[in-house]
């Protein structure tokens, strides 16, 4: 029974990746990117992009808000 569950789910995924676009966000506290303080993410929407804040729906449906006081070093890649 969990066979067919995780199929009907995967193949829903499936589908409703074919209509939307997915982002890959890759959050930096300092000037370089691949720290030990990097946090990646995989976003649904963007709800606020500001110089030193960002607001966004996650893929599983979380808002995620991020703050940085000199600012924020993002990169977004779309999937």
């Amino acid at each position: 029974m969990n066979k067919i569950k995780n199929l009907i789910k995967n193949i829903k995924n499936w589908l409703i990746s074919l209509f939307t676009t997915r982002y890959k966000l890759t959050v930096s506290y300092n000037n370089t990117f691949g720290d030990a303080d990097d946090q990646t993410f995989i976003v649904r929407k963007f709800l606020t992009k500001k110089d030193k804040y960002i607001k966004f729906r996650t893929w599983d449906k979380e808002i995620v808000e991020i703050r940085g006081a000199d600012g924020l070093n993002y990169r977004i890649e779309e999937i």
